[in-house]
């Protein structure tokens, strides 16, 4: 059997990678004008319409991976403002919370513009705020809260769900780790790979039965 011809690999990878933009593209398109004819009909619902922007940002985040497949070097930071850009976070995050009763406590003290990528931030918040409604079985409270301090724009999100276990919690950004039966083991990782090349690093502050903290800090 014949190795396989790097450029044929890269070839296969453009060919892939194009046609899956395409459909992204259609995707994109379709929830944007579902969106403008609800709003254009006074549709309202909060839900529906959180549930659209949600797509939407999957759907740019997606993209995004696709391009990293195909080896283009999509960290392009730029200038955001910290507090929009992680309120705009938590609402995606909605979302996911379905039938749950959860109570969302959001404070971003003060702000500041940050130089990063909002696509790879926001989804890095997206992702632990999925996990903290995951691990809220019923009802319970997620806090987002941020502020602007030594440098630094800190955003520490908590929630009183399960706990991480404590043998477990010095493995949570290992690659290919999950404590669920349908995860991954990237999400977190991925997470810490995007920050820590963007000056920007995430860390697991606690988890006991009170109390799970995760606090993201991006050098200013």
């Amino acid at each position: 059997m014949q190795p396989v011809k790097t450029s044929e690999i890269d070839n296969k990878i453009r060919f892939v990678s194009h046609e899956i933009r395409n459909h992204i593209s259609v995707c994109d398109m379709y929830s944007q004008i579902i969106k403008k004819y609800l709003e254009k009909d006074g549709y309202k619902n909060p839900s529906v319409l959180n549930a659209l922007n949600c797509i939407s940002q999957s759907l740019q985040i997606i993209s995004m991976n696709v391009t990293d497949l195909k080896s283009v070097n999509v960290n392009e930071p730029v200038e955001i403002d910290f507090k929009t850009s992680a309120e705009k976070s938590v609402e995606l995050s909605k979302a996911y919370v379905e039938d749950k009763d959860i109570e969302f406590d959001v404070f971003i003290k003060n702000t500041v513009k940050i130089k990063i990528d909002e696509n790879r931030f926001m989804s890095c918040i997206v992702n632990i705020i999925k996990n903290a409604i995951e691990s809220i079985e019923i009802r319970g409270k997620i806090s987002v809260i941020g502020e602007v301090r030594d440098n630094c724009a800190v955003l520490k999100i908590s929630n009183n769900g399960k706990p991480v276990p404590i043998d477990k919690q010095n493995k949570i950004f290992d690659c290919g780790y999950t404590s669920k039966q349908s995860g991954s083991g990237y999400g977190l990782y991925i997470c810490k790979k995007y920050l820590n090349s963007q000056n920007a690093d995430i860390e697991l502050v606690k988890s006991n039965k009170n109390e799970t903290t995760f606090k993201i800090t991006v050098s200013l």
